[in-house]
Protein backbone atom coordinates (compact mmCIF):
# COMPACT_ATOMS: atom_id res chain seq x y z
CA UNK A 1 0.00 0.00 0.00
CA UNK A 2 1.29 3.18 -1.13
CA UNK A 3 1.58 6.81 1.16
CA UNK A 4 1.96 9.64 0.31
CA UNK A 5 5.09 10.05 1.73
CA UNK A 6 6.23 6.84 -0.47
CA UNK A 7 4.57 8.88 -3.27
CA UNK A 8 6.16 12.28 -3.14
CA UNK A 9 10.10 12.50 -4.38
CA UNK A 10 9.64 9.73 -7.36
CA UNK A 11 6.36 11.98 -8.55
CA UNK A 12 8.73 15.22 -8.28
CA UNK A 13 11.06 13.53 -10.83
CA UNK A 14 8.14 12.64 -13.00
CA UNK A 15 6.71 15.82 -13.32
CA UNK A 16 10.23 17.40 -14.30
CA UNK A 17 10.82 14.96 -16.99
CA UNK A 18 6.84 15.69 -18.16
CA UNK A 19 6.85 19.46 -18.16
CA UNK A 20 10.39 20.65 -18.39
CA UNK A 21 10.79 23.88 -16.28
CA UNK A 22 8.82 24.00 -13.35
CA UNK A 23 9.35 24.38 -9.49
CA UNK A 24 7.83 22.64 -6.54
CA UNK A 25 5.87 24.32 -3.88
CA UNK A 26 4.61 21.92 -0.92
CA UNK A 27 2.12 22.27 1.41
CA UNK A 28 0.79 25.35 0.65
CA UNK A 29 -2.46 27.41 2.41
CA UNK A 30 -5.31 27.80 0.26
CA UNK A 31 -9.11 28.66 1.76
CA UNK A 32 -9.90 26.57 4.03
CA UNK A 33 -7.76 23.44 2.73
CA UNK A 34 -4.15 22.88 1.99
CA UNK A 35 -2.75 21.99 -1.70
CA UNK A 36 -0.36 19.00 -1.49
CA UNK A 37 1.79 20.58 -3.99
CA UNK A 38 1.74 23.91 -6.12
CA UNK A 39 3.66 23.48 -9.62
CA UNK A 40 4.70 26.42 -11.35
CA UNK A 41 5.12 26.36 -14.83
CA UNK A 42 6.06 29.07 -17.43
CA UNK A 43 2.54 29.34 -18.36
CA UNK A 44 0.83 28.83 -15.35
CA UNK A 45 0.41 27.12 -11.48
CA UNK A 46 -0.66 23.83 -11.37
CA UNK A 47 -2.42 22.36 -8.23
CA UNK A 48 -1.74 18.80 -7.36
CA UNK A 49 -3.38 16.88 -4.67
CA UNK A 50 -2.40 13.20 -3.51
CA UNK A 51 -4.70 10.74 -2.52
CA UNK A 52 -2.22 7.39 -1.60
CA UNK A 53 -3.85 4.18 -1.21
CA UNK A 54 -4.39 4.99 2.74
CA UNK A 55 -6.56 8.44 1.56
CA UNK A 56 -9.97 8.49 1.29
CA UNK A 57 -12.34 10.80 -0.88
CA UNK A 58 -13.54 12.06 2.87
CA UNK A 59 -12.35 15.37 2.14
CA UNK A 60 -11.90 15.41 -1.72
CA UNK A 61 -15.01 18.04 -2.81
CA UNK A 62 -14.52 20.69 -0.54
CA UNK A 63 -10.50 20.47 -1.78
CA UNK A 64 -11.39 20.83 -4.82
CA UNK A 65 -13.61 23.61 -4.85
CA UNK A 66 -10.20 25.41 -3.19
CA UNK A 67 -7.94 24.26 -5.72
CA UNK A 68 -10.15 25.40 -8.27
CA UNK A 69 -10.43 28.69 -6.81
CA UNK A 70 -6.79 29.49 -6.95
CA UNK A 71 -5.16 27.64 -9.30
CA UNK A 72 -4.83 27.38 -13.58
CA UNK A 73 -4.64 23.52 -13.86
CA UNK A 74 -5.71 20.76 -11.21
CA UNK A 75 -4.44 17.08 -10.86
CA UNK A 76 -5.28 14.52 -9.08
CA UNK A 77 -2.29 12.06 -8.66
CA UNK A 78 -4.07 8.33 -7.07
CA UNK A 79 -2.39 5.33 -5.68
CA UNK A 80 -3.94 2.32 -7.97
CA UNK A 81 -6.82 1.36 -5.54
CA UNK A 82 -8.28 4.74 -6.48
CA UNK A 83 -7.29 4.83 -10.33
CA UNK A 84 -10.95 3.19 -11.47
CA UNK A 85 -13.34 5.53 -9.56
CA UNK A 86 -11.10 8.99 -9.30
CA UNK A 87 -12.67 10.34 -12.30
CA UNK A 88 -16.56 10.24 -10.19
CA UNK A 89 -14.65 12.33 -7.97
CA UNK A 90 -12.84 15.46 -9.61
CA UNK A 91 -14.40 17.62 -12.49
CA UNK A 92 -13.68 16.42 -16.36
CA UNK A 93 -11.05 19.06 -16.22
CA UNK A 94 -8.98 17.91 -14.11
CA UNK A 95 -6.06 15.98 -15.05
CA UNK A 96 -5.31 12.78 -13.48
CA UNK A 97 -2.05 10.82 -13.01
CA UNK A 98 -1.75 6.67 -11.36
CA UNK A 99 0.75 5.73 -9.34
CA UNK A 100 1.88 2.04 -8.84
CA UNK A 101 4.43 0.01 -7.80
CA UNK A 102 6.16 -2.29 -10.15
CA UNK A 103 9.14 -4.74 -9.56
CA UNK A 104 10.14 -2.58 -6.84
CA UNK A 105 9.91 1.05 -8.16
CA UNK A 106 7.25 3.33 -8.73
CA UNK A 107 5.47 3.66 -11.99
CA UNK A 108 3.29 6.70 -13.13
CA UNK A 109 0.31 6.92 -16.34
CA UNK A 110 -1.12 10.01 -17.03
CA UNK A 111 -4.61 8.86 -17.06
CA UNK A 112 -5.81 12.24 -18.23
CA UNK A 113 -4.28 15.90 -18.67
CA UNK A 114 -5.80 18.81 -16.79
CA UNK A 115 -7.13 21.63 -19.15
CA UNK A 116 -7.67 24.95 -18.08
CA UNK A 117 -9.61 25.25 -14.59
CA UNK A 118 -12.68 27.47 -15.32
CA UNK A 119 -12.97 28.49 -11.73
CA UNK A 120 -9.77 30.38 -11.01
CA UNK A 121 -10.06 33.49 -9.06
CA UNK A 122 -7.71 35.45 -10.27
CA UNK A 123 -7.32 37.49 -6.84
CA UNK A 124 -7.11 34.24 -5.42
CA UNK A 125 -4.13 33.15 -7.48
CA UNK A 126 -2.31 36.54 -6.91
CA UNK A 127 -2.64 36.20 -3.00
CA UNK A 128 0.57 33.25 -3.59
CA UNK A 129 2.78 36.71 -4.05
CA UNK A 130 4.51 38.41 -1.30
CA UNK A 131 3.60 41.95 -1.32
CA UNK A 132 7.32 42.90 -2.69
CA UNK A 133 6.40 40.27 -5.64
CA UNK A 134 3.24 42.14 -6.41
CA UNK A 135 5.11 45.38 -6.34
CA UNK A 136 7.18 44.21 -9.40
CA UNK A 137 4.08 43.39 -11.31
CA UNK A 138 2.83 47.44 -10.27
CA UNK A 139 6.31 48.55 -11.59
CA UNK A 140 6.52 46.14 -14.74
CA UNK A 141 3.08 47.72 -16.25
CA UNK A 142 3.62 51.15 -14.98
CA UNK A 143 1.32 51.13 -12.27
CA UNK A 144 0.61 53.36 -9.26
CA UNK A 145 2.41 52.34 -6.17
CA UNK A 146 -0.50 52.29 -3.68
CA UNK A 147 2.49 52.22 -0.61
CA UNK A 148 -0.35 52.87 2.03
CA UNK A 149 -2.70 50.40 0.85
CA UNK A 150 -3.17 46.62 1.73
CA UNK A 151 -2.07 43.63 -0.28
CA UNK A 152 -5.72 42.89 -0.89
CA UNK A 153 -6.42 46.29 -2.33
CA UNK A 154 -3.30 46.34 -4.88
CA UNK A 155 -4.18 42.60 -5.94
CA UNK A 156 -7.93 44.30 -6.28
CA UNK A 157 -5.81 46.65 -8.79
CA UNK A 158 -4.45 44.72 -10.61
CA UNK A 159 -7.16 42.95 -11.58
CA UNK A 160 -8.45 45.63 -12.84
CA UNK A 161 -5.91 45.81 -15.45
CA UNK A 162 -7.16 42.12 -17.00
CA UNK A 163 -8.03 41.88 -19.63
CA UNK A 164 -8.54 45.35 -21.72
CA UNK A 165 -4.36 46.29 -20.64
CA UNK A 166 -2.83 42.93 -19.97
CA UNK A 167 -3.89 39.83 -21.17
CA UNK A 168 -4.54 36.61 -18.52
CA UNK A 169 -1.69 34.86 -20.62
CA UNK A 170 0.99 37.43 -20.11
CA UNK A 171 0.46 37.82 -16.24
CA UNK A 172 0.50 34.15 -15.75
CA UNK A 173 3.94 34.18 -17.64
CA UNK A 174 4.86 37.15 -15.29
CA UNK A 175 3.85 35.12 -12.02
CA UNK A 176 5.54 32.02 -13.00
CA UNK A 177 8.63 33.98 -13.40
CA UNK A 178 8.40 35.72 -10.52
CA UNK A 179 7.80 32.35 -8.59
CA UNK A 180 10.73 30.63 -10.32
CA UNK A 181 12.86 33.46 -9.05
CA UNK A 182 12.00 33.38 -5.44
CA UNK A 183 14.44 32.74 -2.82
CA UNK A 184 13.14 31.03 0.10
CA UNK A 185 16.27 31.39 2.42
CA UNK A 186 15.75 35.28 1.93
CA UNK A 187 11.81 35.74 2.71
CA UNK A 188 12.33 37.35 5.92
CA UNK A 189 14.92 39.62 4.72
CA UNK A 190 13.08 39.95 1.00
CA UNK A 191 9.78 41.23 3.23
CA UNK A 192 11.90 43.32 5.79
CA UNK A 193 13.85 44.95 3.47
CA UNK A 194 10.64 46.06 1.06
CA UNK A 195 8.98 47.72 4.45
CA UNK A 196 12.44 49.18 5.28
CA UNK A 197 12.33 50.85 1.84
CA UNK A 198 8.27 52.25 1.75
CA UNK A 199 9.21 53.09 5.39
CA UNK A 200 11.77 55.56 4.00
CA UNK A 201 9.69 56.57 1.97
CA UNK A 202 7.13 57.76 4.31
CA UNK A 203 10.04 59.57 6.03
CA UNK A 204 11.40 61.86 3.01
CA UNK A 205 7.99 62.77 2.85
CA UNK A 206 6.92 63.53 6.23
CA UNK A 207 6.62 67.24 6.52
CA UNK A 208 5.47 67.02 10.18
CA UNK A 209 8.45 66.60 12.16
CA UNK A 210 7.10 64.89 15.28
CA UNK A 211 5.65 62.48 12.96
CA UNK A 212 8.62 62.21 10.65
CA UNK A 213 10.67 61.16 14.61
CA UNK A 214 8.24 58.61 15.38
CA UNK A 215 8.82 56.75 11.79
CA UNK A 216 12.42 57.27 12.05
CA UNK A 217 12.20 55.38 15.35
CA UNK A 218 9.72 52.71 13.78
CA UNK A 219 12.49 51.99 11.18
CA UNK A 220 15.28 51.74 13.85
CA UNK A 221 13.47 49.72 15.83
CA UNK A 222 12.78 47.41 13.32
CA UNK A 223 16.27 47.21 11.70
CA UNK A 224 17.56 46.10 15.36
CA UNK A 225 15.44 43.24 15.47
CA UNK A 226 15.87 41.94 12.05
CA UNK A 227 19.98 42.05 13.00
CA UNK A 228 18.91 40.39 16.24
CA UNK A 229 17.00 37.44 14.76
CA UNK A 230 19.88 37.25 12.28
CA UNK A 231 22.14 36.77 15.22
CA UNK A 232 20.38 34.08 16.79
CA UNK A 233 20.22 32.12 13.63
CA UNK A 234 23.76 32.45 12.75
CA UNK A 235 24.30 30.96 16.36
CA UNK A 236 22.21 28.29 15.35
CA UNK A 237 24.24 27.17 12.98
Amino acid sequence: MLKDKDIRESLFDFLEDTYGKVRIIEEKTMGRSRADLVMVTEYGLVGIEIKSDADTYARLASQVKDYDRFYDFNIAVVGSSHGIHIKEHVPDYWGIITVEEVDGELDFYILRKPVENPNLQLENKLRILWRPELSQIQQKYGMAKYKEKSKNFVIDKICDLVPDIISMKELSETISNILFERDYNKVEETLTEYRKGELQKLIDQETDSERKLELMMEQAEKSKNFTKRNHRRRRRR
